[in-house]
């Protein structure tokens, strides 16, 4: 424990929520939903407007709407978010080298180690810069906690919610969580805090006077010891600039429950793919393939197989995940499915070629013998996509292929930006009908008119996010990694509500 409140915690303040109101000035101040617009949709953020009336992260998207049936509900614009954190981290590294990301929005900072702050006063003065700077680059606000322990300066930031900063004193500890709820320690969640509420326990000082015997006894050790420790005010965590990831997994919910065998295959593949892409992306590979399936009964199922060495081989992992899929009964449906990698390593070529030549071969051999068992006499030759195809269909062996089919029409989720030829740069705020409606605004901008446009109008097409404060002259808005600019794409998802009747051309 330090003698001096030099760990900081920030907390961003409802950030993707806050960030598209920032982005469109005609939803400041009033309630704003992100999250999942599906019908098994859940929130990832509601505004401090919405959540006056009930609203919070983690709710089913359907009761959300319920609670606040006016509120505007939006897509998550992931880069947007991606991009406002890391002006965000970039102003934490000038603080100091020890940067803790916990997530796109929150992160721990050790001042002591940047020779930012050595005591109460110089604290005190780093965390409300870091506020006015935060304001200044990216328009939002976070929150500031400073203790000395990481979680003290968290539970700092969450009383200091919304926009503002809590300083803990070295020594106070005990005062202040004495009369919290236990729920307020790291590690207590709905079960544990229910176990602690049977044996009489509500508080964190009920928790210190029970002894670390007792916890023990009700937990276990490890859990026992540690909650005993944080009840004290006792916490020496340091802070990490960089911790090893111990898997990458991906997942998506159905709308509807998937009962299709093939069906099911083809999405597990996909998920294989996308888990592959960010297992690349972080330099890394993997030994252990894992499969999660959650049925329609709510039952979720793991399965996992580990290779004989790491590989980033997105072959690898679909063939692996298929074996998997192939030992889990998904006739009454499934509702969730999800791919991951575990065993972490960094990239090992020979493991990942050896591997790949050896389930590619094992592959091509069961898929020789599967096709002289099936194949029909007269069938003709499957073709590149997996798909057979009958010489006796339709007007004969000779007859010619079918058309393709008709261009897909194009998707514009609710809350993505746009830009028009001539009105220039919006926001889609609803689709449907074959029709898109946006409102045109900027950052910044007074509150803009709304426009219908035919989906497939030419002059309109999604466009990467404006910043959210001008540039200064002579500096870039955003960081490096700045998204490109692109069109509406097929399997963007179709979001919000229809955008009513329309035209070729814009209407008020």
């Amino acid at each position: 424990m330090r003698s001096a409140p030099t760990i900081l915690h920030l907390d961003m303040d409802a950030f993707f929520a806050a960030a598209e109101q920032a982005a469109k000035p005609s939803l400041r101040g009033k309630p704003v939903v992100v999250g999942g617009l599906g019908p098994r949709g859940v929130v990832s953020t509601a505004s401090y407007e919405a959540r006056r009336f009930g609203v919070h992260s983690a709710m089913p998207m359907a009761q959300a709407r319920r609670l606040a049936p006016n509120a505007a509900y939006l897509v998550p614009r992931f880069s947007l978010y991606r991009a406002v954190s890391e002006q965000v981290m970039e102003l934490l590294g000038r603080l100091s080298p020890l940067v803790e990301p916990l997530s796109l929005d929150e992160a721990f900072v050790d001042l002591e180690a940047g020779g930012s702050a050595a005591d109460t006063a110089s604290a005190l003065a780093a965390g409300e810069r870091l506020r006015r700077d935060i304001r200044a680059v990216t328009g939002l606000s976070g929150s500031v906690g400073l203790a000395g322990s990481k979680m003290l300066a968290k539970i700092g930031s969450e009383q200091a919610k919304p926009d503002g900063l809590v300083l803990i004193e070295p020594g106070t500890e005990r005062a202040l969580l004495g009369p919290m709820p236990v729920r307020t320690l790291p590690g207590v969640g709905p079960a544990t805090g229910d176990h602690l509420r049977r044996a009489g326990m509500t508080t964190v000082a009920d928790l210190a006077e029970a002894g670390e015997d007792e916890l023990v006894r009700l937990l276990g050790k490890a859990h026992g010891a540690s909650l005993y420790r944080m009840a004290l005010g006792r916490d020496d965590r340091a802070v990490v600039s960089e911790r090893d990831a111990k898997s990458v997994s991906v997942e998506d919910t159905f709308d509807v429950d998937l009962h299709d065998r093939v069906r099911v295959r083809t999405e597990v593949d996909r998920l294989a793919d996308r888990c592959v892409e960010r297992l690349r992306a972080a330099g890394r590979s993997g030994r252990t393939v894992v499969l999660k399936v959650r049925r329609y009964d709510f039952s979720t199922l793991t399965r996992s197989e580990t290779l004989r060495g790491p590989t980033d081989d997105p072959g690898v992992v679909r063939e692996a995940a298929g074996r998997l899929l192939e030992s889990v009964d998904t006739t009454g449906g499934v509702r969730l499915l999800g791919v991951g990698v575990t065993g972490l390593a960094d990239y090992t070529q020979e493991d990942l070629f050896a591997q790949a030549a050896a389930d590619e071969s094992a592959a091509a051999s069961r898929a020789s013998a599967d096709e002289r068992e099936r194949e029909p006499a007269g069938a003709e030759s499957a073709v590149g996509d997996g798909t057979a195809t009958s010489g006796a269909a339709g007007s004969g062996g000779g007859g010619p292929a079918e058309a393709p089919d008709a261009p897909a029409e194009r998707r514009f989720p609710a809350g993505h930006d746009v830009r028009h030829r001539e009105f220039g740069a919006g926001w889609v705020q609803g689709s449907g009908l074959r029709r898109v409606t946006v409102r045109f605004e900027e950052p910044g901008s007074p509150p803009g008119r709304v426009r219908t446009f035919w989906a497939d109008d030419p002059d309109l097409e999604l466009c990467e996010p404006l910043p959210l404060v001008p540039a200064v002259a002579g500096q870039s808005s955003w960081p490096a990694s700045r998204p490109k600019l692109r069109s509406a794409s097929r399997s963007d998802r179709e979001a919000g509500r229809s955008g009513g009747s329309g035209s070729g051309r814009a209407r008020p």
